[in-house]
């Protein structure tokens, strides 16, 4: 595909922020996360216009680059002319959380088997590894209300998410809320570990929970194993491989 280069069209902060989000896209894939075409990362642009940056619709997660990301402002028009639709299930889901999140600088939604297994369970996510305990500090929950097509799901979206990182969505799959892309795609990496570990110990013998009083201030433990630096620590290193196997997301 030949995309023309936004590079000298943008700012230096937006064409940053498209870098980083169109390498998130390349590690979902990479990672074994994406569904085809399907599923959704959105990063919002600093400023008061309240844009954001999402998925062109129709390529695959592994082909996005930073020209081809497509951005919308809140009623999903176009701010920079582009080939490429926008899923409308997409902006939905994601469109709700930007606007009630401040906080929500990107928004990662996957439909992995694990994830979507354990979204199909009634207990949800269970303390049974090290990863679920930061999970399960800051989880909520979210019922199944069909393809997310519709407004009026917009509020119980946002009012089930609150003030959480994690969110099951019940019957459908696993989104994380960050302040940065580093920061959403640990936080991704966090939960589609914990429902991993978690299907593959349910085909075991008799789990051992953890115990809920070692949940406890888990956002001071994060900050001590990651040494103050968050999802900055790991960033780097995640795209000097990108650049060894999937290299030209920052075209």
């Amino acid at each position: 595909m030949n995309i023309p280069s936004l590079k000298e069209v943008v700012s230096e902060q937006e064409w940053n922020l498209r870098v980083d989000l169109a390498a998130c896209y390349r590690l979902v894939a990479l990672y074994g996360w994406s569904d085809l075409v399907f599923t959704h990362i959105s990063a919002r642009i600093p400023g008061p216009e309240h844009h954001f940056l999402i998925n062109p619709y129709g390529l695959m997660f592994d082909e996005i680059t930073a020209s081809s990301l497509v951005k919308v402002d809140q009623q999903c028009n176009k701010v920079i002319d582009s080939p490429f639709p926008v899923n409308p299930a997409g902006f939905v889901i994601h469109s709700c959380i930007h606007e009630a999140r401040e906080d929500a600088g990107c928004v990662l939604h996957t439909h992995s088997r694990a994830g979507v297994a354990v979204s199909t369970q009634k207990c949800g996510v269970l303390p049974v590894s090290q990863q679920s305990t930061f999970v399960c500090a800051s989880l909520a929950y979210h019922d199944y209300e069909g393809v997310a097509l519709r407004d009026d799901e917009k509020p119980r979206l946002q009012k089930d998410l609150g003030d959480k990182t994690f969110l099951m969505l019940r019957n459908h799959g696993l989104l994380v809320v960050g302040k940065t892309v580093p920061d959403a795609f640990l936080s991704m990496y966090t939960f589609e570990n914990t429902c991993r570990i978690q299907i593959d110990a349910q085909a075991g013998g008799e789990l051992i929970q953890v115990d809920p009083r070692i949940m406890d201030n888990m956002g001071q433990v994060l900050k001590t194993v990651t040494a103050g630096q968050g999802a900055n620590l790991a960033w780097p290193a995640l795209l000097r491989k990108l650049d060894r196997t999937n290299p030209g997301y920052a075209n």
